[in-house]
């Protein structure tokens, strides 16, 4: 059967890091199924989707024009909208569905996730995929290693929670592994205080658990009056009291957790805040194509050239065409972290570079999304897409 998807006019390039330029083409979105090319950054070409975004001439791959007001504004409505009824002509990508390989409860796919059987990331895993194997790491850089090395189909990572913010170190893991976004699980989370059996709560003298999971319960541990103890994850606070058959320590876990390690429930939804999301992002090898059908988010990541109000321009992009940011995160470059700037007062000021992380609401098979992209990197000097995929809501 012959596949037909809509091209998406982005180019590829080899990078041998990131400070060097290398040669590029034009790839469609079909391209993304090629195993030999997991390693490419995805940068989309303005002069092959014929934008017309303000400029008087014509984009040339590397150059950086200056920055004008005009820059802000669609030439003519009438030209974008003739674009768009163009790019509608074409034949309609493939969904998400037409190359999922494995059943739909996930009976063939092997999930890594940090942390023991029983905790929150496994509970995301299994929401995704209701059959899947999951396989517990010790570490989020052994999650993004076991699926480098195809030893998983598939990970599942926290990236935020609606109490204890972002995950910073999985942020900074997305540009050291050839990794691609590809689903969403948002998952309610409650925690529960678990003991051995036959334990009263107020026999405990100690309680074990994640640093997020002691803070976020600091209300009732308070009122009991324990000595709290941080470990790697909540689920192995459970293990470690199943293990160590200790009747005055208790753990703070999901009831999976309490049904894997044979604990009572002492209290259950226990957090201060009942409303407690966290939201996971899940990686693969592959990209997938991406649909129109549902709704999609695309993650990206980028830096800027300096220059006056530049992050205000950048992020106008999007604004100019209706899309909605339901993310923006930054993070400092490791590398060069700092620039030295003379003030011309007293003596020199010190700069952060940043990588900025965004969630758009636009799928890359929607015109739109291409042009906000094209006119985002007048002003990147980096762009990488990280990942499209649908949004996943909470349930």
């Amino acid at each position: 059967m012959s596949l037909k998807v809509i091209p998406l006019c982005v180019s590829a390039t080899y990078p041998h890091s990131q400070s060097q330029s290398q040669s590029q083409s034009q790839l469609g979105i079909s391209y993304f199924l090629q195993k030999n090319h997991t390693n490419l950054l995805f940068r989309i070409n303005p002069a092959a989707l014929t934008a017309k975004l303000g400029r008087s001439k014509t984009h040339v791959e590397g150059s950086k024009p200056a920055v004008r007001p005009s820059d802000f504004a669609l030439n003519s409505a009438n030209d974008d909208t003739q674009i768009i009824k163009d790019l509608n002509s074409l034949p309609k990508p493939l969904s998400t569905t037409d190359i999922v390989s494995n059943g739909s409860d996930g009976s063939k796919v092997r999930v890594a996730y940090k942390g023991a059987p029983g905790a929150h990331s496994e509970a995301a895993a299994l929401k995704a995929y209701p059959k899947c194997e999951t396989v517990p790491c010790e570490e989020f850089e052994s999650v993004f290693k076991q699926v480098e090395l195809s030893l998983v189909d598939k990970v599942v990572l926290p990236i935020e929670s609606s109490i204890g913010g972002s995950v910073h170190r999985n942020y900074d893991l997305f540009l050291r592994y050839k990794l691609h976004i590809v689903g969403e699980v948002q998952l309610n989370i409650d925690h529960c205080l678990l003991g051995l059996p036959g334990v009263q709560m107020e026999e405990l003298v100690c309680v074990l658990s994640h640093p997020q999971a002691l803070d976020q319960c600091k209300i009732m541990l308070n009122k009991l009056n324990v000595v709290k103890v941080n470990t790697q994850d909540t689920a192995g606070a459970a293990q470690i009291i199943a293990s160590k058959g200790s009747r005055d320590t208790g753990a703070i876990a999901s009831s999976r957790a309490a049904k894997i390690y044979g604990l009572d429930i002492l209290s259950n939804k226990i957090q201060d805040d009942p409303d407690n999301i966290t939201r996971f992002l899940i990686l693969a090898r592959e990209p997938i194509i991406p649909g129109t059908v549902k709704p999609h988010k695309t993650s990206i990541v980028f830096t800027l050239e300096e220059g006056s109000g530049v992050l205000v321009k950048a992020l106008a992009a999007f604004a100019l065409r209706d899309i909605n940011i339901s993310k923006i995160e930054s993070r400092p470059l490791t590398k060069c972290p700092l620039r030295i700037v003379d003030d011309g007062n007293n003596g020199s000021a010190k700069y952060f570079d940043y990588f900025f992380y965004i969630d758009f609401e636009a799928s890359m098979a929607e015109p739109r999304a291409q042009y906000a992209l094209s006119h985002l990197q007048e002003f990147s000097s980096f762009l990488r897409v990280l990942g499209c995929y649908p949004v996943d809501e909470c349930s």
